[in-house]
């Protein structure tokens, strides 16, 4: 008798970025649900120590960190903290990213340019490079990057963040190639059209909106619980094979 594939976290240490709301935060509270002690991280230590105060209520483990990953000096500090407090990481999903400019790609302003570049590149890169050095030290772990489907088909008047998730994506590959004699895995999850504050000039514009959903085989937007359950998977050890993957959870839209 064979036994089912684990979805056990216990014991695991686990951050998640972007994680004070949306997406960010329903991957907290599964990872948490699951045993992990998951660490919350965004910008602003209050909004993180909502989700904390949720996860607690149900009976997880969690804490708040506060991190700017457009900031190397806060993701080092971030790293410092973990490593000295638990002194070893597990799980590291990198969801934090920014959007700031809806508009032709010719006008993107050089400012746009730098901060959409810092967060959703060098950001997820140095997040990157910091756990996957800690993880070796205790074995391995799991990386998951949320990227977008964007990042395989550009989104009108999404240039710039568009370009950035498809850097995430090679991004991912070129870990998981160069990560995988350490035992750190890393994958990606491509969130199709998904109701969040990030995606409100989306969801809330009913012109767009229905083109949209025009694209998607089941005629809907995703709500932000319905991208955890892949992010448990690739995190866990149902996963131990699982390495430079990309997983579309997008209603179909990358399949038309």
């Amino acid at each position: 008798m064979t036994t089912s594939p684990s979805f056990d976290l216990t014991g695991k240490i686990a951050i998640v970025t972007g994680a004070s709301r949306g997406i960010g935060a329903e991957i907290a509270k599964l990872l948490a649900a699951h045993g992990a002690h998951t660490i919350v991280s965004s910008r602003k230590q209050a909004d993180c120590q909502t989700v904390v105060d949720e996860i607690a209520a149900s009976g997880g483990s969690a804490e708040a960190m506060a991190c700017h990953i457009g900031e190397l000096e806060h993701i080092e500090a971030l790293f410092a903290q973990v490593a000295q407090k638990h002194g070893r990481l597990d799980i590291l999903v990198n969801n934090a990213a920014t959007n700031p400019f809806f508009g032709h790609i010719l006008d993107t302003e050089p400012s746009i340019f730098q901060k959409t570049v810092d967060v959703n590149i060098r950001g997820y890169f140095y997040m990157s490079t910091h756990g996957a050095r800690l993880m070796a030290k205790n074995g391995g772990g799991s990386i998951v990057n949320v990227a977008s489907v964007n990042g395989v088909v550009p989104g009108m008047q999404q240039g710039i963040y568009s370009i950035t998730k498809a850097a995430v994506i090679s991004m991912t590959k070129a870990f998981a190639v160069e990560c995988a004699e350490s035992g750190v895995r890393c994958n990606a999850l491509l969130p199709g059209l998904t109701d969040t504050k990030f995606a409100s000039v989306l969801v809330n514009t009913p012109a767009i909106l229905k083109h949209a959903l025009a694209h998607v085989p089941m005629r809907r937007v995703a709500q932000p619980s319905e991208m955890a359950g892949a992010v448990l998977y690739l995190a866990s050890d149902a996963a131990s094979y699982t390495t430079g993957a990309v997983l579309n959870v997008d209603g179909g839209y990358l399949s038309v």
